[in-house]
Parts: structure tokens; C-alpha cells; sequence
């Protein structure tokens, strides 16, 4: 069982201030426990803990890390099914989805305990005879993630599991919304052999907390998952403090979908897609660019789909589509579309709360067209479940809506066209293109945000260098 509480140096805590915070189940907004809620002192303690541990933490081996990485991962696969419960009671997303998500996690674990084995220096020929250049990698200290509710075991693995594996200790606060999964990854670490002091975990107010690792000079680096007007706070505190910054901020992905491909098919794709996990995925597809003349089929494939998607709890193995997370994103999303709908958008199926659930942050699966490219439905990140449609007439106009956008994380296209496809791809401002692929994210490959979309790589070998520092050992006076 995983204590509800604050992880400070092997110890498990409440909040020095004695603060709680109650976790709501999204699908019934009933209390599924109480944790504390501190301040920026128990950040504090955390960083000062995280900071003695580094000492004797990035000393190991890479063999010795790799070794607690890979048991978190065996005991993840061993306890999936428990740790997905947690995950659907404060998250809502669907119990499959939960469960493929600790899996996610399991396997970045995996790839970081080998990965980091290959944190790999070189010898640079130098143009002295008697002077030899050697370049190092080592790892930067102590890490703070600050990580967001929509996957938050995964978003953990991917940027924790890489600081790990390099020799980093870690402070982590998760959302305070989903904050007994990110309890469960501390006390799978721990349980696999982390000594006290290399993972922290603190839960409370994010702006202190936040203030906290920027202003301690034992923090090296910041990685945050989340918006992207939180992300430029952390950079203008950044900037005071000279800290590092990862930044995972927000999307807005456009698809473009030409007109020789299977609509059956990208309509099921698009589908599944758009509304996993309720479509708060950052990389989710949102702007749906189709060539006019297929538009009209296309929306109303798309709106018999969505509408037969089933909404529900969690945990029920039936649910398709799960509650928002809380009220408020529930609010901005009905406001979203309520705002399109009022500027001439037609709404083709959804567009309000389900009338059989009174309970729970419910929102049906939606489908809106007629729309111009500068509405807000079209040009804000959405997240949550609506697909709005818009046309385009050629490609170089597909392409000039889709890079009309200040986000440039995902990006997709669907056609059979293979000198259309790679034109299109190179020609998109995103780190991600998925070319007649919906998951063009992977383990082993780099997660890149391009733009207002964020600053540094996640995952693959990328994720691992984002960890580590660079030195250079000159030496003299070798002779010839």
C-alpha cells in the first residue's frame, strides 16, 4: 500500500504547515483520500535531502541506477492493475488506458536503466603533442519535476527515469489533482532500492513550491509538464536564478487529411485519437484539416462515431470516454464550444453535459465544423472532447493553417501519397509529425516541442542527455 503522504528523505510525512488537500474522484466528486498540502519549506527540506544524497547517488555506477530502474519497471508490470485503479479514481481516464500507461512508465524505466550505460565522453585528437582533450558527461544534481494530472505516472517515468539513470537525485510535486500515483512511482523507486534522499515527493502549492526550486541553489534543473503560461514564469524566474529548464507545455495539432485516403478508416483512427483520455493528451489531434470536397462525409462519419462512443465511469470496463478532470476545465471547454456555436459553428453531435449524469465533470463527445481558422475553438488548446473540422482547398493552404499557430508540438497527416506526405511533413513547424500515424511518440525516439510547445527533449537518447553535464579534461605537459 502506498502511504498518502509527503516523501522526504526516505520518510514518509505530512505537511509542516499540517495543510490537506482532499482528491475528488472526477467521475463522482467524491472524496477518494486526504493528503497533505504544504508550502515551499517542505520543498525545501526536500531539495536539502535530494542535495545530500546526490553525493553518493552519482558516484554509483550506471549499472548499479540501471539496476533500481529495471526492478521499478518489474514491479510496475507486477502491480499494474492495482496502481491503474489509483490512477482511474483521481484521473477518471478509462481503466485500459490507466493500465497502458503504467506499462508506458514500466518501459521508460526499462530504457533509461540501459540507456544510461551509454552516457558515453570522448577523446578529442588535439593539436598539441603534448596536450590530451577529454570530454565527459556527468550529472547535473538535483532535479525538480513538476509534473501535470493527465498522465501522472507517465509523466514522471519519462523525465524522472532519465534524471535517474544519469546520477540525478529528484524532488518531485506532482498535480495536486493526481497526486497518489505520482505517491505509488516514489514508493515503487524506493521499494526497488533508491536510498533515502534520491526521490522526494512533496504535494502542495504550486507557486510556492515552484518558487522554492528556482530559488535553491542546490536545484540544477527544473522539468515541468503543463501550460504553457506557467511555463513562462518558470523562464522569467529562471532567468533570475540562471536554473535549468525542461519544459513539456501545451499543443495544438493540427491534421491534415488529403483526399486519397480510407475516410473509414482515418474517421476510426481519428476517433480513437481524439478522444483518449478524454482528449487531454498534449499531443492529442485537435485541428482536423480536411480537402473541402470530402468534408461533408467526413463530419457526419465523424459525428456518428464520436456519438457512439460511451461515456461513463473508469472504471467500468465499458467506458470509452471518461469525466474531465475537474469543474473548471470542464467549464472552459462547455464555454469553448458554446462560444463557436454562437459565431456560426454547427455542432454535429455533443455540445453539452449528459443529461444522465448529474454527478461527475462530464462532458459528451463532440463534433463541430463550419469552422474559421481564427475562432478560439480552432486556435486555443482545447483539451478535453471536441474535434473541430475546417477545410482547406490545396496543400500549400493546408499547410499555411497549420503552422498558424504559436504551439508546434504534434503535428499529422493522412494521405497515400508519398511525395505529398514528406512535403507536407518537412514543411510543418512541429517537433512530432505522425505521417498516417496517430502515436508518432515513442519510448526510445525524442519527444520534441517546438515553438510555444517548450524547451528541451524527453524520452530516447535525447531524454538522457537533457540530465547530464559536459566537461572537458585538458591535460599537459604529456610527453611527445
Amino acid at each position: 500500500m502506498t502511504p498518502h503522504k509527503q516523501l522526504i528523505n526516505g520518510e514518509w510525512r505530512e505537511a509542516t504547515n499540517g495543510g490537506t488537500w482532499d482528491v475528488l474522484n472526477p467521475a463522482t466528486e467524491t472524496v477518494v483520500a486526504t493528503v497533505p498540502y504544504g508550502t515551499g519549506d517542505d520543498c525545501d527540506l526536500a531539495i536539502a535531502a535530494a542535495h545530500r544524497a546526490f553525493a553518493d547517488w552519482s558516484r554509483t555506477t550506471p549499472y548499479e541506477r540501471g539496476a533500481v530502474l529495471e526492478k521499478t519497471a518489474a514491479l510496475i508490470r507486477a502491480g499494474a492493475a492495482d496502481l491503474a485503479h489509483t490512477t482511474v479514481l483521481e484521473s477518471g481516464k478509462p481503466l485500459a488506458q490507466a493500465r497502458g500507461e503504467w506499462l508506458a512508465a514500466a518501459d521508460l524505466f526499462d530504457w533509461f536503466a540501459e540507456e544510461g550505460k551509454r552516457a558515453y565522453g570522448r577523446i578529442i585528437p588535439s593539436r598539441l603533442p603534448q596536450k590530451r582533450l577529454l570530454v565527459l558527461k556527468q550529472p547535473l544534481g538535483v532535479v525538480g519535476l513538476i509534473t501535470a494530472w493527465n498522465f501522472p505516472a507517465w509523466n514522471i517515468a519519462r523525465a524522472g527515469g532519465a534524471a535517474l539513470a544519469a546520477g540525478c537525485t529528484l524532488v518531485i510535486r506532482p498535480s495536486e489533482y493526481t497526486p497518489l500515483s505520482g505517491m505509488a512511482v516514489a514508493r515503487l523507486l524506493t521499494e526497488a532500492g533508491a536510498p533515502a534522499g534520491v526521490v522526494n515527493l512533496v504535494n502542495g502549492d504550486p507557486g510556492p513550491m515552484g518558487q522554492a526550486m528556482l530559488a535553491h541553489p542546490a536545484v540544477a534543473k527544473i522539468h515541468f509538464t503543463g501550460s504553457t503560461r506557467v511555463g513562462k514564469l518558470l523562464m522569467d524566474g529562471a532567468s533570475k536564478t540562471v536554473t535549468r529548464l525542461s519544459l513539456e507545455l501545451g499543443g495544438n495539432a493540427p491534421v491534415l487529411i488529403f483526399p486519397d485516403v480510407d475516410l473509414d478508416a482515418v474517421v476510426a483512427g481519428a476517433t480513437a485519437a481524439k478522444f483518449r483520455n478524454g482528449g487531454q493528451v498534449c499531443v492529442s489531434p485537435q485541428r482536423f484539416l480536411i480537402a473541402k470536397d470530402a468534408a461533408p462525409e467526413f463530419t457526419e462519419r465523424l459525428a456518428a462515431a464520436a456519438g457512439a462512443l460511451r461515456l461513463g465511469d473508469g472504471l467500468d470496463p465499458r467506458t470509452q470516454v471518461g469525466p474531465l478532470i475537474n469543474a473548471k476545465q470542464r467549464d472552459r471547454v462547455e464555454a469553448l464550444v458554446a462560444g463557436a456555436r454562437d459565431g456560426g459553428a454547427r455542432v454535429a453531435v455533443g455540445g453539452t453535459r449528459p443529461a444522465d449524469r448529474p454527478a461527475g465533470y462530464f462532458y459528451q463527445p463532440t463534433v463541430v465544423s463550419d469552422l474559421t481558422p481564427d475562432a478560439p475553438l480552432y486556435r486555443e488548446e482545447i483539451f478535453g472532447p471536441v474535434l473541430p473540422v475546417s477545410t482547406f482547398d490545396g496543400v500549400e493552404e493546408a499547410i499555411a493553417i497549420a503552422n498558424r499557430t504559436r504551439y508546434g508540438l504534434a503535428a499529422y497527416v493522412w494521405t497515400n501519397h508519398l511525395p505529398t506526405a514528406l512535403h507536407v511533413a518537412e514543411r510543418l513547424e512541429f517537433g512530432l509529425v505522425g505521417v498516417n500515424e496517430w502515436t508518432p511518440q515513442s519510448t526510445e525516439a525524442p519527444f520534441v516541442g517546438w515553438k510555444e510547445s517548450g524547451l528541451g527533449r524527453e524520452s530516447g537518447a535525447e531524454g538522457l542527455e537533457e540530465y547530464l553535464e559536459t566537461k572537458l579534461i585538458a591535460i599537459g605537459g604529456v610527453p611527445r
